[in-house]
């Protein structure tokens, strides 16, 4: 399915679309902007239309009125998640985690804008994107444990220690606890502390969808396609995939303005 990014209409978060960077705004700022049954899928369903819509060549993820994402609400997912049955609990936990899937397999970068409270879902959505800019107010917790829940959720213990190291994720998994802007940093979770974070995102995302999109989108593929391959197979992915972009306009296009000393305008072709 692809869409159409200057015309799409959401209904549990807001869209903008500009000049090639799709912006999602979680917007329940009252609440801190948790996630819901239907926001949970119309984010998975977005992620996978992105897929098919070259257009869009990178997304910013933020939330709205100083948090990023509070994690799954507590009254509309929490509460009925106690009376549902086992089947329904492997419904709700498998599309959970097929909004991580969509994300990672979105051909985009994605940008996330961390300000305030980053809990729950909320940080498994930080995780799960590309690059991840801090407010120094940030807090990020995945806080499973204090909930009675493991931190084996929507492939925290997959994901998390590559971005941080086993030690230092096993530790937030296991307490809960929150991870200052500072630490985050520190531990490489976080690019960079700004200090107006959504305009830091989206300028860097302007930079990305300014840059050679092809490649861009070859890199974030290869950057997960290449975890469980040793380095043999690895060097012969790379070289296939940087081969086939030696063949691109945008390849040519870089030669000739280094060789004239202009800045290449890339195409995306």
């Amino acid at each position: 399915m692809s869409l159409d990014p200057a015309t799409l209409e959401t209904t549990h978060f807001r869209w903008a679309f500009n000049a090639g960077v799709g912006t999602i705004t979680l917007d329940r700022p009252e609440r801190k902007n948790p996630l819901t049954f239907e926001s949970y899928a119309e984010l998975r369903d977005l992620f996978r239309a992105l897929a098919s819509t070259p257009e869009v060549r990178v997304v910013v993820l933020a939330g709205s009125g100083g948090n990023f994402c509070s994690g799954g609400d507590v009254h509309e997912i929490i509460g009925p998640l106690t009376k549902m049955d086992l089947q329904g609990l492997r419904e709700f936990t498998r599309m959970t985690g097929d909004l991580v899937q969509a994300m990672r397999a979105c051909p985009q970068p994605i940008v996330a804008a961390i300000d305030g409270v980053c809990a729950g879902a909320g940080a498994i959505m930080a995780m799960a994107s590309d690059l991840r800019l801090a407010a120094p107010d940030a807090k990020t917790a995945f806080l499973f444990a204090r909930v009675g829940l493991s931190g084996a959720d929507m492939g925290a213990c997959a994901i998390l220690p590559r971005i941080i190291g086993h030690g230092r994720a096993a530790e937030l998994l296991f307490t809960g606890r929150s991870m200052s802007a500072e630490e985050g940093e520190r531990w490489g979770f976080f690019s960079r502390i700004v200090d107006d974070v959504h305009a830091e995102a989206l300028a860097l995302a302007r930079q990305l969808a300014d840059g050679p999109v092809q490649a861009h989108f070859v890199t974030k593929r290869q950057l997960d396609a290449e975890w469980n391959v040793g380095i043999e197979e690895a060097l012969d992915m790379e070289a296939e995939a940087q081969a086939r972009l030696m063949q691109t306009n945008d390849f040519r296009r870089a030669y000739e303005a280094f060789a004239s000393k202009r800045t290449p305008e890339f195409k995306g072709d």
